[in-house]
């Protein structure tokens, strides 16, 4: 299969040799959406309506206050508080209805609008776009491409919310025993590397006995590291 626009991003992070290739994948795109929110970008009249709309998740808003562009974070965020202080003041107009001892209290407006845009974030929305393409490209190499196939059964599994992810995913791709294979080697994959980080753990902590101070620390000094790939999909900055 001739490799297209995702499939150099899906062959390259396989090609890392990292504990979780999805991960790297999404690292990309994260890195690659911080610097565009805060490169020209941000001056652009349509890129500025959905920022003002969507706003910013937590870990996203302090991914930004680390870039260098003061002045870009500081207008996003003036036009995102008008615009925020704009729909408030219209639906504080809306009455309240308060409940009852019989009576559930009826909607909220208010409420519902700021768990909104308390829960959206124009990054999320940028990277998620993207990322669930690389997913499809994931399985359609898997399902197409024997050399990717073969990269992929020899990769070090995966983190635990993209193994789930992806045989989520595989249900709508793959069919038969293509998808009974798939489900199977990917399983097979992650719970082999999970039970070789944690292999790994166990010699880190045994190395805290003084029955093995001299002994070698095999693979497991950076053990920590390495599963917080796998249990929170924790990747460290190249």
């Amino acid at each position: 299969m001739k490799e297209q626009l995702y499939t150099i991003p899906v062959n390259d992070a396989f090609d890392k040799g990292c504990e979780c290739p999805i991960c790297a994948m999404r690292k990309v795109l994260e890195t690659n959406a911080i610097e565009y929110t805060m490169g020209p970008s941000y001056m652009e009249d349509d890129v500025r309506v959905n920022t003002d709309r969507l706003g910013f998740c937590r870990e996203h808003m302090n991914m930004l206050l680390l870039q260098k562009n003061k002045l870009g974070l500081a207008l996003i965020l003036k036009t995102h508080i008008d615009h925020t202080n704009k729909e408030l003041t219209k639906l504080a107009k809306k009455p309240i209805k308060a409940g009852s001892l019989f009576k559930k209290a009826g909607e909220n407006p208010i409420f519902d609008y700021t768990q909104s845009v308390s829960h959206s974030c124009f990054i999320c929305d940028r990277i998620n776009n993207t990322f669930d393409r690389y997913i499809n490209t994931v399985l359609q190499l898997w399902k197409t491409d024997d050399a990717f196939r073969s990269k992929y059964a020899a990769s070090k599994g995966f983190c635990t919310e993209h193994f789930g992810i992806l045989i989520k995913s595989a249900q709508n791709i793959l069919k038969g025993n293509q998808l009974d294979e798939f489900v199977q080697i990917t399983t097979k994959l992650y719970l082999e590397n999970m039970q070789r980080l944690a292999d790994d753990l166990e010699w880190f902590t045994d190395k805290f006995d003084y029955r093995y101070k001299d002994a070698p620390w095999k693979n497991s000094k950076d053990a920590i590291l390495r599963a917080v790939i796998k249990t929170n999909g924790i990747l460290e900055d190249e």
